[in-house]
């Protein structure tokens, strides 16, 4: 993207603990702006273990391993879902995808400033836990998307990527989605527990942006390799991924960040103040 471009709102939905649903949200929420009429595209930065353009059943010859080795550029592997979501498909099942040396994260730089695409949303899906690569994604976006069910290794594992994100990089605000609950309630009583927790101990705000509720047709799309907001677009979960989806065309953008994509992509592989020429001459 070039220094014109417009503003593009970088979200990154993360959860620290794998299974809460965060690439099932990432794309119902990306699904959601599209029908909205706004131009959304999915990153999938579980490097290593993707799995959205399984979900969605799409045939990819090429992911983000092969435009790191230089076997083809970045607009190549760019995959069209429904209602024309645009998904960036990375790898599965590959180690050394996850383990990226300096010189692929600058390619991986090189290959999304020069990447020409109209956006308004670029919705960043993370792997599970609490890597660097996952908090350096998490640094980089303009809001941070925590998905969180109503157990206690979620909870906790919510809080503990928090409290790093807090402590050591200075993140002091998140939003909370409240995930696969059996009620509003529910949601907001196990937003309460977390409230309280963050409130005594972290120097940072959270705050509950919805409440997916758990709904059979989320797994009947699944089986049906699409997303429910796109299948049964009437359904509890479709609603309220719906409003999430008008709240977020609402967010802010921050003056601090360009919105760029490269924005995003330099501030993730620079977040650590590591100079990447200089150490691209050292790999």
């Amino acid at each position: 993207m070039n220094a014109s471009s417009k503003k593009v709102k970088v979200i990154t939905v993360t959860g620290g603990k794998g299974g809460v649903g965060k690439s099932s949200v990432s794309l119902n929420i990306a699904v959601a702006l599209c029908m909205l009429g706004k131009k959304a595209m999915v990153f999938d930065a579980d490097l290593g273990l993707a799995n959205i353009d399984v979900m969605l059943g799409l045939k990819v010859s090429k992911n983000l391993s092969n435009v790191l080795k230089g076997e083809c550029e970045l607009k190549d592997i760019i995959q069209t879902g429904p209602h024309g979501v645009r998904i960036v498909p990375a790898s599965s099942g590959l180690k050394e995808m996850a383990e990226l040396s300096v010189a692929e994260h600058s390619g991986l730089i090189r290959s999304f400033s020069s990447l020409d695409e109209d956006i308004d949303f670029f919705i960043v899906d993370t792997a599970a836990g609490i890597s660097d690569m996952v908090l350096s994604f998490c640094r980089a976006a303009q809001d941070v998307l925590m998905v969180v069910c109503n157990e206690a290794t979620s909870v906790a594992d919510a809080y503990a990527q928090m409290k790093i994100l807090s402590k050591d990089y200075g993140i002091n605000h998140f939003k909370i989605l409240a995930n696969q609950v059996h009620s509003e309630e529910e949601g907001k009583i196990m937003f309460a527990k977390l409230l309280t927790v963050t409130n005594r101990f972290l120097d940072a705000s959270i705050e509950l942006v919805g409440c997916i509720p758990s709904d059979a047709n989320m797994k009947l799309a699944l089986r049906k390799r699409s997303c429910v907001v796109s299948l049964f677009p009437r359904s509890a979960a479709s609603i309220v991924f719906t409003q999430l989806a008008k709240s977020m065309i609402r967010w802010p953008v921050p003056n601090t960040a360009t919105g760029h994509l490269e924005f995003f992509v330099e501030n993730l592989i620079n977040s650590n103040g590591t100079n990447v020429e200089q150490e691209e001459q050292n790999v």
